[in-house]
């Protein structure tokens, strides 16, 4: 698919893609104001057996969910994406957009509910801790969701398939990838089941609105301009240094994996930029 094929996958988003998040934020607050959880106390305490249930038994699969849960973080995640600077710079414009639409969102909604984490809630032995304790009140909503989802839509949209079948996998596929990447948040203890909906949900916005940001605007389309590689070649150094200090202090496979996914990227990057 090549980077016309993404701007007019995107040129045929129309407004009403907003319902159904829309519908969903809706009824997530239904939910909990018949259950009385729209307080901070009560709004832990509907989904706590869910949250130990899941926690339960993911918690088993430790290695795999803590490897899992890194794709939450956007210097992991885009790093298997930033390839694309070549073959899909829309796509890249977008994702740029959302990115900094979720981080606002992120913020402001982490800052307006200050829900208590489940470590600051429960005894910590009673419930499965994977790496490092997430603290503070900062739980609803989930950052790694927001991020995960944000990287997604602007994913799903940019290269979603002609044919109804192909279009119908493709859509399954990814939402059950990063519905499997969210849900290992509260695998490893971080959150509670409804702030990773909840930031999935936000997450999911972010990237739309990055999508129609840069349809509308061209604020970032430098990136489509072969002068400004250099640029992304020093943010891959920079995410190489880091992810080196990364396996040394907590080796993981995922690590070893962005790592060579930016490596690649180097390479193509610099034989593309030769090329000028």
């Amino acid at each position: 698919m090549t980077n016309n094929d993404v701007i007019i996958n995107y040129s045929k988003l129309k407004p009403t893609v907003f319902a159904l998040p829309l519908f969903l934020l809706i009824s997530i607050f239904i939910f909990l104001f018949f259950l009385d959880g729209l307080s901070v106390a009560n709004y832990t305490m509907v989904q706590k057996d869910l949250f130990f249930f899941i926690n339960h038994h993911l918690g088993y699969y430790k290695t795999s969910i803590y490897n899992i849960t890194q794709l939450g973080d956007a210097s992991i995640l885009l790093s298997f994406l930033i390839i694309f600077v070549i073959y899909a710079p829309k796509m890249w414009e977008a994702l740029l957009s959302a990115s900094l639409l979720s981080l606002l969102f992120s913020w402001f909604f982490k800052n307006l509910f200050l829900v208590p984490r489940p470590s600051e809630l429960y005894n910590n032995s009673s419930f499965i801790i994977v790496g490092k304790t997430a603290v503070g009140f900062a739980s609803l909503p989930s950052g790694h969701s927001i991020t995960v989802f944000t990287t997604l839509a602007v994913v799903l949209f940019a290269f979603l398939p002609k044919i109804l079948t192909q279009k119908i996998l493709w859509v399954f596929s990814l939402l059950f990838i990063g519905t499997l990447i969210v849900f290992t948040r509260v695998g490893v203890g971080a959150h509670h089941p409804l702030d990773v909906i909840f930031g999935s949900i936000i997450g999911y916005i972010s990237g739309l609105l990055g999508i129609f940001f840069s349809i509308k605007f061209k604020l970032w389309n430098w990136i489509n301009n072969k002068k400004y590689y250099p640029f992304f070649l020093l943010l891959i150094v920079a995410g190489s240094i880091s992810l080196f200090i990364k396996i040394i202090n907590d080796n993981l496979i995922i690590y070893y994996l962005s790592l060579i996914s930016l490596l690649v990227s180097f390479y193509k990057i610099i034989y593309v930029y030769a090329k000028k």
